[in-house]
């Protein structure tokens, strides 16, 4: 009779070196289809409409979810079970006019209002150890204002950025040419996380000045 510690340790019993790691509970991966970057669209123009729901005139410039629906921009969503939790758009060292040195940029951060459990922290633990992956010395972002947001869940959610670590940079015109809160956040390779996060985000090289004037 074959004892059970030996069929684990020639594997071929059920035992530790024979389980399937468990599946990470969040993901954070481009957005591919259309039908994923029309969700990321609404879940932007829903923050842009608490405001018209109460009255307030709607927003004169831009159209901040029709970045979420071009798909030459590469955008990336946190989901949970297949819910989208947040949406950005990351860039690799982009000029942005502010900021010293080489960075993961997040651009137009937007995060699923209304949940129970605060993903912020999720958003952050993924930025530091991406950047740091690639190589870069830390993240920014600019989370939007203007645009007839409402201001108090946008300036909540700066709050609870600057509560995981980001430090705040000041204010101006961000990339998209709307008024932003700029952030900054130190990278930090952090084994283990792809328990928690799963991250199927690419980016692409970016075109060395040179080869580009060449």
């Amino acid at each position: 009779m074959t004892r059970p510690d030996a069929a684990i340790e020639d594997g071929s019993g059920p035992g530790p070196f024979t389980q399937t790691p468990p599946t990470a509970v969040y993901e954070m991966r481009m957005l591919r289809s259309a039908a994923e970057r029309e969700e990321a669209a609404a879940l932007v123009q829903d923050h842009q409409d608490v405001p018209m729901r109460h009255g307030a005139l709607a927003p004169a410039r831009a159209d901040i979810p029709a970045h979420f629906r071009d798909a030459r921009n590469s955008s990336a969503g946190l989901f949970e079970d297949g819910i989208l939790l947040a949406c950005m758009i990351p860039d690799r060292n982009p000029d942005l006019g502010w900021g010293e040195g080489p960075c993961l940029f997040l651009r137009s951060v937007h995060a699923l209002p209304g949940k129970s459990v605060d993903i912020t922290p999720m958003i952050t633990l993924w930025a530091s150890d991406f950047a740091a992956r690639l190589g870069l010395p830390c993240v920014r972002a600019e989370v939007t204002t203007g645009l007839g947001y409402a201001r108090e869940p946008r300036a909540d959610f700066c709050h609870r950025l600057i509560n995981c670590g980001w430090d705040l940079c000041g204010s101006g015109k961000g990339r998209d040419g709307n008024r932003s809160v700029r952030l900054e956040l130190l990278a930090e390779c952090r084994p283990g996380l792809h328990a928690l996060i799963s991250c199927r985000v690419h980016l692409p090289e970016p075109v060395s000045h040179d080869r580009s004037s060449a």
